[in-house]
């Protein structure tokens, strides 16, 4: 193992202790040693780490932690001080990225045929090993991406994971060239992906409950932005879910015109009303869901990103206020994404 210097022995982290709501305390910021990179890992110093739903989604409950005392964040971007045995891809000193999708099995049916977001024995940072709500965090190097030395480090981070699910929500939407894209919910993901769609010669729609958000998204060049369950001014071609409402699944349905594709991007949705066949999958309506990303997905947005000079609306927190960064979070105070940086003193 090669290391470098300045590693706390005792570094600070964030572990969800009791899920309930964010009211409740979920949320414990606890010490915890440090433990070495094994072969394959890198110890990364977290520069930032992204804040997403899925990690309010595992404070909360409405994901069921799969260990006792989990650390969550899993947009994470940090200067690599340990590597383990068998390590050649990084160094100590490069900046590296660690996301959502943390391993994968490599040989069943869906690994061999490039669908690794399938794998029934993948497992993900910040849910089944700890994330990056930390002074320090393991990655597995396989898994991780390097990521541009001089770059903001607050605003890399939400590329990890909002940026890699939102451009593979774009992909499963299947907008046509030149196509009418709705987007319902407009957060971390949705403005990052709409940015993708715009830059493709999409136009975009922007359903949202928050007038905030509303702004942002006319700002990024949206032709239009109503209320989450406004009617947008034209048929869409294709849609987008990112807000976990599925009240919100008809809706978007019955804006598609014929042949559109409705696509659902989070791990976790309420439920959906009863469809009417008519009104909202007839006429060749498609209805899709978005499970993790590919490692190919993560490449193809990280270069995307660079190619198109993606504008990442950050709002930072220092790292001893992810809880309330969690907590602004759920009340929809955020604007853009929301970031853990280290404290400045």
């Amino acid at each position: 193992m090669t290391t470098a210097g300045s590693v706390p022995e005792t570094p600070h982290s964030w572990a969800v202790e009791r899920p309930g709501p964010m009211d409740t305390g979920p949320l414990v910021r606890v010490r915890r040693r440090p433990a070495a990179p094994g072969p394959g890992e890198l110890s990364l110093r977290v520069e930032a780490c992204g804040v997403c739903r899925t990690d309010l989604h595992l404070a909360e409950g409405d994901l069921a932690p799969r260990h006792p005392s989990t650390v969550p964040g899993h947009e994470i971007v940090g200067r690599v001080v340990a590597v383990g045995e068998g390590v050649t891809t990084f160094g100590v000193g490069d900046r590296a990225g660690g996301a959502w999708l943390r391993g994968t099995c490599g040989t069943c049916r869906y690994c061999r045929a490039g669908r690794e977001n399938l794998c029934p024995r993948s497992v993900y940072t910040g849910w089944d090993e700890d994330g990056g709500f930390a002074d320090l965090a393991l990655v597995p190097a396989a898994f991780a991406y390097p990521l541009p030395q001089d770059q903001d480090a607050a605003s890399l981070a939400p590329l990890l994971c909002a940026g890699i699910i939102g451009y593979r929500a774009l992909r499963r939407s299947a907008l046509p060239e030149g196509g009418r894209l709705g987007i319902y919910g407009f957060g971390a993901s949705a403005h990052l992906a709409a940015q993708v769609a715009l830059a493709e010669g999409a136009t975009v729609h922007v359903l949202t409950r928050s007038a905030r958000a509303r702004e942002l998204a006319l700002s990024l060049g949206a032709a239009s932005a109503g209320d989450a369950y406004d009617r947008p001014p034209e048929p869409l071609d294709s849609a987008v879910l990112f807000a976990p409402v599925g009240d919100l699944v008809p809706v978007a349905l019955e804006a598609l015109d014929r042949s559109g594709t409705l696509a659902v991007a989070g791990i976790h949705l309420s439920d959906i009303p009863s469809l009417n066949y008519q009104r909202h999958l007839f006429q060749e309506r498609d209805l899709r869901s978005v499970t993790s990303n590919t490692r190919q997905d993560g490449r193809e947005f990280l270069a995307l990103a660079g190619r198109i000079g993606i504008q990442v609306t950050v709002t930072p927190y220092p790292m001893s206020r992810a809880d309330q960064a969690l907590t602004d979070l759920a009340a929809d105070r955020v604007n853009g994404a929301a970031v853990l940086v280290p404290d400045t003193t």
